[in-house]
């Protein structure tokens, strides 16, 4: 597994860490206080580049003016950049990983292309940085789920047991990715596919740490967690006007239920695609 160099600010954080951990030690439900809030920390600094593009959607439509010379989008295009090129120059992500990452900045767009020419969803606002109907910007947000999956395996060094043979995997990526253009033409076999990721990956199991312990879940238990956090992300973006559904034309509403089974299945095509540069590291070859 790829190793980041250290970055100025970690000495500032391993002596606020102790000071943490020596408060935590007082007992156990200190101690497992502690364990919560530092693993929704570490999560957070996992989905660093998709909560700074996040929050840059919602700052600009909260505070964008009328009569900016440059268009939102754009802004965002030049943002989300900016955002990758920090993440590279601060260690944050490692070149192999940008390159895998942009990999799945091109699959993203060309299912924008495609997606917003059948008129699945629209960008509503004016921008020049585009490619027919879609924005540059919109490539990053699919890059951002690359750049998590990518970063929560070093964060919480994960490793993983009765994972399934990676031919498998790549088989079913890539029946999902053609579920998505097919469907409109064909019958929709998304829940063939659903059967299928439970059938490949339900002996899986994922070890992480937080604090001092290893702990377990099932593969699909976290690949559901994480769709279902993209899904409610999906929800800010969409209130945010980063993009909308027809049905919210008339006004914002929260997304449908049915587009986090289509977030599940792209979070597969995800991992898999991530698994190029990161392969899955069994359980008993982790070293800390």
């Amino acid at each position: 597994m790829s190793q980041i160099q250290t970055i100025p600010l970690e000495s500032w954080g391993r002596r606020l860490l102790a000071r943490a951990e020596a408060w935590a030690d007082v007992s156990p439900l200190r101690r497992g206080l502690f364990e919560f809030v530092w693993f929704g920390f570490k999560q957070a600094w996992a989905c660093l580049f998709g909560g700074a593009l996040l929050g840059l959607i919602l700052l600009t439509y909260l505070c964008w003016p009328a009569d900016s010379v440059i268009s939102r989008y754009d802004f965002l295009v030049v943002g989300a950049v900016v955002i990758q090129g920090l993440m590279l120059a601060f260690r944050l992500e490692t070149l192999d990983e940008a390159k895998t990452i942009f990999l799945f900045h091109i699959a993203g767009t060309v299912m924008e292309l495609f997606k917003t020419y059948h008129g699945s969803w629209i960008y509503p606002e004016d921008s020049l940085l585009r490619i027919g109907a879609v924005p540059l910007f919109s490539g990053f947000m699919y890059a951002a789920v690359g750049s998590y999956i990518a970063r929560v395996q070093r964060v919480f060094h994960i490793g993983v047991r009765d994972y399934p043979p990676l031919w498998q995997t790549w088989v079913l990526a890539g029946a999902i990715y053609v579920n998505f253009f097919a469907h409109h033409w064909l019958w929709d076999v998304r829940y063939v596919l659903f059967a299928a990721t439970a059938l490949i990956f339900w002996r899986g199991r994922f070890w992480f740490r937080t604090d001092r312990r290893r702990r377990s879940m099932p593969l699909l238990l976290g690949y559901f967690l994480v769709a279902l956090f993209i899904w409610l992300a999906e929800n800010l973006a969409t209130f945010g006007r980063a993009w909308t559904y027809p049905d919210q034309a008339a006004g914002w509403h929260m997304v449908s239920v049915s587009k986090f089974g289509s977030w599940f299945l792209l979070m597969i095509v995800t991992v898999v695609l991530v698994s190029i540069v990161h392969r899955p590291t069994p359980e008993d070859e982790i070293r800390e």
